[in-house]
């Protein structure tokens, strides 16, 4: 018997549901912005209802994707690239910790107020018991991952020198446009959610344009389209936040 669907208590389509929660998370725009590209289609949609369903369906759509992704990505242990980044809530200085493969999936996101040895270890725990060791840990030479690793043991695998960690550097950049287009963050909690849906999304649709074809391009591009579309078409509520 196939589970009751998420989106029965909902007058609007899950089509629409879908777009909404995928042009907020995806591309860098405001609520406001996502309120108007429904409405150049007839579609009245506020933004204070965008935001209901990012908070409510967002993590949900990324539990998913996750879910398909992770049984799929074994090359994900070959190496990994680690990397840190500063972000500011309510003036505060809060540490967002990411871990990205060689291809640059994101594959784990974490939010510290402190970046000391405790948050590295907490940090590299919760990445390797999801994902497994990695063959190898690019790090910068920030002596807490050192302290952190030789903990876990896996001193021997750390990498560091100079550009080595581009990768992790790299896979900021589209963090940070989203940043600066919700006006920051307000609190831990919320950035930890939105940081994991993030990742989440913009692996789904990361297509590495620069190594493909036109025409592969263009047909990962809509499969990745259509999984989208089909994503919790038939999941439970037990899945909701």
């Amino acid at each position: 018997m196939s589970k009751p669907s998420p989106f029965r208590y909902f007058k609007t389509s899950p089509e629409i549901i879908r777009l909404a929660v995928m042009l907020y998370v995806r591309f860098p725009l405001s609520l406001r912005n996502v309120e108007d590209l429904p409405h150049e289609r007839g579609i009245d949609v506020s933004h204070e209802t965008v935001r209901y369903w990012w908070h409510r369906f967002g993590p949900m759509f990324a539990a998913e994707i996750r879910k398909r992704r992770i049984d799929g990505m074994r090359s994900s242990r070959w190496r990994w690239h680690l990397g840190e980044m500063f972000v500011k809530i309510n003036g505060e200085r809060h540490y967002l910790w990411r871990a990205v493969d060689h291809e640059g999936e994101v594959l784990e996101s974490f939010v510290t107020k402190t970046r000391d040895r405790k948050a590295a270890l907490k940090f590299l725990k919760k990445a390797m018991r999801k994902h497994g060791g990695p063959e190898s840990i690019v790090t910068d030479r920030l002596r807490y991952y050192g302290a952190a690793l030789k903990e876990l043991g896996a001193d021997t695998r750390q990498e560091t020198g100079r550009w080595v960690n581009n990768r992790a550097e790299n896979s900021h950049l589209p963090f940070r446009r989203r940043e600066r287009a919700m006006l920051r963050f307000r609190g831990i909690r919320s950035l930890q959610k939105f940081a994991s849906v993030h990742a989440s999304v913009s692996n789904h649709f990361n297509q590495e344009r620069s190594l493909s074809s036109r025409p592969v391009f263009n047909a990962n591009r809509a499969a990745a389209l259509t999984e989208w579309r089909g994503l919790c078409a038939e999941q439970g509520t037990a899945n909701l936040p």
